[in-house]
């Protein structure tokens, strides 16, 4: 039986259920046990009507009327039909019985049914269900699909077919349905990819379809056209079902283990390749991916030649994994394994803060942290202090400072401190962590610490003698030494003026002074008594110059 009669029967019997728990049945009037109408149907089958009833005799005459869907009630009947002959049943009580339809027009026809048994109990005029779709039926025939077995060589499947129309007026005579379009569907049974051609003069149609899984369901369907309208497409019947052959994988890996800074990344290079019946060959576009279960750290895909880069991020979510070419979906290659491993040495935070004393001592103190949890401080941990005297380039060790562990915890600060005598007072310092395999060297910003000697020429004070009360305007240059050259001081400098009174030993603080950009002395101050005023570069007016030698000048005030 094809499979359209198997989807007729099972609605129809699924009908029938439902008039017995929805519908009336259709059953002769007073009586008890006589003719039931069950259903009256084509089931896509031309020409042809079947019903489906039953009675607790056996039936003995059938007889079903058409009408068309639109005429009123009362119109004459369309056509009729009684040569039914008994298609299922195990015997007349039950079952179903066919009849030829012959009809002059295509379309719906509403169905009354007469049914008759041996005790003479009858039914006149019962009303089926459903109706009778007397139209084209448009189906498809020799289905086929070469290659049969598609494979890494030979990927592309063309599916091919016939498609024919039977007009239920000419069961008989089916021709080949011209210009229908057709549907070719793929099932994998996740999803479906359809790919749509035309039937041309003979019926006659091809498709082309790549599979995307090993196992799929082919089969292919008629569509509505102009050329047959309102006809009843049916899909093909049964399915075809083709399996892909899965081709062996191989593929290098130029590292299996990758040492990386926390927060850098690292790079796998490598070459994978396909066996077919040629040989082994390059394996482009296919996928390269590192995997530990179902966690993705990384992924990249080879290239036309079949090599392929893959980089590898030190925040990876899976530092013990494996190496993948190729996916379990994937219908024409296997999948290849490579193991894979990373260790990275995770990231430290090292400040420190530094100071040149007048004496030229260099006093150092700060703190080294880290903050992932996977990681702990080695055994001994330690700091270098470095210098160099552009910031840049050639740093130099000055010392090695121990770094006490006190905390041994993440984002806790710990410590370290050191004076020492500076090898240079004008250089770039900084601190260096030293690190291990689980954790990052870290360095600090070079600091800039410099001292240099001061000097104050020519100091004088004027108008000398001056009235009381007059302003007292200062002359001089302030200097200092860089290298071996004496500069104009005008940048923090703010050389301090003292006066002590004629008579008095004690100096008293004035004020500051300024220079200008030539470290040329610029102030005034009111005269008020004889006495002597003191000029000197102080230590808490110019943290990178030293102090300088005072110098003085005597003003007579009258």
């Amino acid at each position: 039986m094809r499979r359209s009669t198997f989807l007729a029967a099972a609605t129809a019997t699924a009908l029938s259920a439902s008039l017995f728990t929805g519908l009336a049945p259709a059953q002769a009037d007073g009586t008890t046990g006589g003719p039931v109408l069950s259903d009256a149907d084509g089931w896509y089958e031309p020409g042809l009507v079947f019903v489906t009833a039953h009675s607790d005799s056996p039936l003995t005459r059938i007889t079903a009327h058409f009408y068309p869907l639109d005429a009123p009630d009362g119109a004459p009947e369309a056509g009729s039909t009684e040569d039914f002959t008994q298609y299922s049943g195990d015997d007349a009580r039950s079952g179903v019985w066919r009849a030829p339809v012959h009809l002059a027009e295509l379309g719906d026809y509403r169905v009354t049914v007469d049914l008759q048994d041996a005790s003479g109990a009858t039914v006149t005029g019962a009303l089926s269900p459903h109706n009778l779709r007397y139209r084209t039926i448009l189906t498809i025939s020799g289905l086929t699909a070469t290659p049969s077995v598609p494979d890494y060589l030979h990927q592309q499947v063309s599916v091919s077919g016939t498609v024919v129309a039977q007009d239920p007026r000419t069961p008989d005579t089916p021709a080949p349905a011209a210009g229908t379009p057709v549907d070719v569907v793929a099932d994998t049974g996740l999803g479906r990819t359809t790919v749509t051609a035309t039937a041309g003069a003979d019926g006659r149609f091809t498709a082309a379809y790549v599979p995307t899984e090993t196992s799929f369901r082919l089969s292919a369907a008629p569509l509505a056209s102009s050329s047959y309208p309102g006809a009843i497409d049916l899909s093909t019947y049964p399915d075809q079902w083709l399996h892909t052959t899965q081709a062996p994988v191989r593929f290098s890996a130029s590292t299996h283990a990758l040492n990386l800074k926390q927060g850098a990344t690292g790079t796998v290079t490598g070459h994978a390749e396909i066996q077919t019946t040629a040989g082994w060959q390059p394996l482009p576009n296919t996928a390269i991916t590192l995997e530990d279960s179902s966690v993705v750290a990384g992924q990249t895909t080879t290239d036309s030649r079949g090599d392929y880069t893959l980089r590898v991020s030190s925040e990876s979510p899976a530092p013990n994994a494996e190496l993948f070419a190729g996916a379990d979906y994937m219908p024409f290659q296997q999948v290849a394994t490579q193991p894979f491993s990373l260790h990275v040495a995770y990231t430290t935070h090292t400040d420190m803060s530094a100071d040149l004393t007048d004496g030229g001592s260099l006093k150092v103190s700060g703190y080294v942290n880290y903050e992932d949890p996977r990681t702990k401080w080695p055994a001994k941990p330690t700091v270098t202090l470095q210098y160099s005297k552009d910031g840049r380039t050639g740093w130099k060790n000055a010392t090695t400072v121990p770094l006490p562990i006190r905390y041994n915890k993440p984002l806790f600060q710990e410590t370290f401190a050191r004076t020492l005598a500076a090898p240079d007072t004008d250089a770039y310092w900084r601190a260096r962590f030293d690190g291990n395999p689980d954790l990052g060297t870290s360095t600090t910003e070079p600091v800039h610490l410099y001292r240099y000697a001061t000097r104050i020429t020519g100091f004088h004070a004027s108008p000398n003698p001056v009235r009381k009360g007059q302003p007292i305007d200062f002359g001089g240059t302030v200097q200092y030494k860089k290298g071996n050259t004496w500069k104009p001081l005008y940048d923090g400098g703010w050389p301090t003026l003292y006066f002590k009174p004629r008579g008095s030993s004690t100096y008293h603080y004035v004020c500051e002074l300024d220079t200008d950009k030539n470290g040329h002395l610029v102030g005034i101050v009111a005269a008020k008594q004889d006495g002597t005023y003191a000029l000197a570069v102080s230590r808490e007016t110019g943290d990178h110059y030293l102090r300088s030698a005072r110098v003085t000048d005597y003003v007579d005030v009258r």
